[in-house]
């Protein structure tokens, strides 16, 4: 799902490209999503790229001086890539004057650590409110109005259904994105841009200013009904059930399409937000087209529109999101609770590739990486706070034990590996010889994975102490017998087959491997008592702090 093109070259050098979504931007070997093979990647400087990244806290970006001490940390983590805010307020603090030390201070910093940046442009919104617009903005309510509530009081939110908001937001973006391709269009540290930041609305399911109003009882867009109509074969289920229980009408209000429901107003935002930010991003990509994308904050267990952020781009109003926001090359979830595999696995689509801006941190994230690189050929993946040297403060609402995401260290050790073998990862991810398996909570004590030719199933092991904790095993075929696993976690991993061919698998040979001098060294065999005599692989939780993985080899008799 490749949006984006090679682009013409310098002004009186210009000539004629014809390739849809075209913009004047002069530089070639832009970072760009490309599919390859069976997954859809970021190449970056024409090789494909894989995101081991960490978000900062919202406002540490906002001084370069502050900065100093955080590069030299996150370094030691094995990040390659930091997830940092650019506001709206830094940039623009007076309407016009533009201000870009701090952007250039953070480009500067990141180089200066061989580190690539993904900016995220807090502009009008972050997680619904409106706390990084300038101040300029924020005290002018006349020209600039909020969301309201249904009994007249307004909000801290800007109001989307206001170009006047809109327009200058998007200047301000388009900004930043001309300066960006001025002094970084060869350098390519900046990757990829995040447009706003967990959009939507709260504590109630929409906005009830006169404008917002007024759209909500005028005839849906036609440009929504027939994105819905040529895509109903594909359409979530559940954006697909609203619409169909209300006769799957083509005309009428947003009521009349889909109901008098909550969930009609979260649908109604969708569109609003989604059609804001594609005016936004269009701005942005014209000064410099890289890839650009939504995130969600997700639905808590039980919550309805107005408790969570109604509007964002969640799995129910994707199909809403793509149609009004077309300029985004994809939507991302922030996932900071349990069932990670049921969410990461909503936003994983032929026309969505999965990349993860803001997750929990500690031994659970570490997990989630594996099965996110390995199960989903995800672009990238990011624990929030990052720049902690410790406990991360999280909401940890849903999360059932809390002790496995507060210590970063599992984060650098994980990416440790990760930075190693990223190049057969994404060689894998495309040929699809990777996979990757996923326990979660302590009600799941088991998991079988497909891998190739044979079946790995993956027992919890290690006591009582790690009942409870997140655990994951990923799998790298490098033979058609053999195999890298490494995971997170004790488990116990045995192997069989369905496939025709002699019925029982036993296991040739196990070899412990660590990285030394730029490879991937044998050191001891495991055989005999260490693989339950060729019958078992066991992974040990410290695996992943002493920089050990397995090579297996397996083979088939009667």
């Amino acid at each position: 799902m490749n949006k984006l093109c090679l682009l013409a070259l310098f002004t009186s050098m210009v000539s004629a490209m014809p390739s849809i979504g075209q913009t004047r931007d002069s530089h070639v070997d832009l970072p760009h999503l490309e599919r390859r093979g069976n997954a859809t990647q970021l190449l970056v400087d024409g090789k494909p790229f894989l995101v081991l990244g960490g978000e900062l806290h919202n406002s540490n970006s906002s001084s370069v001086e502050y900065m100093k001490n955080v590069w030299p940390h996150l370094t030691t983590m094995h990040l390659n890539t930091v997830l940092l805010p650019v506001a709206w307020e830094t940039i623009e603090p007076e309407e016009g004057r533009f201000d870009f030390r701090c952007v250039d201070g953070l480009l500067e910093g990141a180089r200066a650590n061989n580190l690539k940046l993904v900016v995220l442009w807090f502009g009008a919104w972050k997680n619904t409110y409106s706390s990084y617009a300038p101040a300029w903005v924020k005290t002018n309510t006349e020209r600039f109005p909020r969301v309201q509530m249904s009994d007249g009081r307004g909000t801290e939110r800007l109001s989307p259904f206001s170009t006047t908001v809109r327009d200058a937001d998007a200047r301000a973006f388009a900004q930043f994105m001309r300066h960006l391709r001025e002094v970084d269009g060869n350098t390519h540290t900046v990757l990829m841009v995040q447009v706003e930041n967990e959009v939507g609305v709260i504590p109630e399911s929409r906005d009830h200013s006169n404008a917002a109003n007024a759209a909500f009882a005028a005839p849906v867009p036609s440009a929504l009904t027939s994105h819905l109509e040529r895509h109903k074969a594909t359409m979530d289920p559940e954006l697909r059930a609203a619409w169909e229980a209300a006769g799957a009408k083509t005309t009428g209000t947003w009521q009349d399409l889909f109901g008098k429901a909550s969930l009609t107003d979260d649908l109604f935002m969708a569109w609003q937000y989604a059609t804001y930010i594609e005016r936004v991003t269009a701005a942005g990509k014209a000064e410099y087209s890289l890839p650009m994308y939504a995130n969600a904050a997700l639905i808590r267990p039980n919550y309805e529109p107005g408790q969570y952020n109604s509007g964002g781009p969640l799995p129910h109003s994707m199909d809403i999101w793509h149609a009004g926001a077309p300029s985004l090359d994809f939507l991302s979830p922030d996932i900071y609770f349990n069932e990670f595999a049921l969410w990461a696995g909503r936003y994983t689509l032929p026309d969505n590739p999965l990349f993860i801006p803001e997750a929990q941190g500690g031994s659970a994230g570490a997990a989630n990486a594996f099965y996110a690189f390995g199960h989903l050929s995800a672009i990238g993946f990011s624990p929030f706070g990052i720049d902690d040297q410790g406990n991360a403060p999280l909401d940890l609402v849903g999360i059932t034990n809390p002790s496995e995401h507060s210590d970063n260290s599992a984060i650098g050790y994980v990416y440790t590996d990760l930075s190693r073998l990223a190049p057969l990862i994404l060689e894998k991810q495309g040929a699809g010889s990777i996979s990757s398996a996923l326990m979660e909570g302590e009600a799941q004590r088991s998991a079988r994975l497909s891998i190739g030719e044979y079946t790995a199933t993956i027992t919890r092991a290690g006591g009582t102490s790690s009942a409870g904790a997140r655990l994951a095993a990923m799998f790298i075929a490098t033979g058609p017998n053999e195999f890298l696993v490494l995971g997170s976690g004790d488990a116990q991993i045995t192997f069989s087959t369905d496939k025709p061919g002699p019925p029982i698998v036993g296991i040739e040979s196990i070899d412990e491997e660590f990285f030394e001098n730029g490879a991937w060294v044998p050191r001891r065999r495991l055989n005999g008592d260490e693989d339950s005599q060729g019958q078992a692989l066991r992974l040990y939780a410290g695996d992943l702090a002493e920089g050990k993985i397995y090579r297996v080899r397996l083979y088939r008799y009667r």
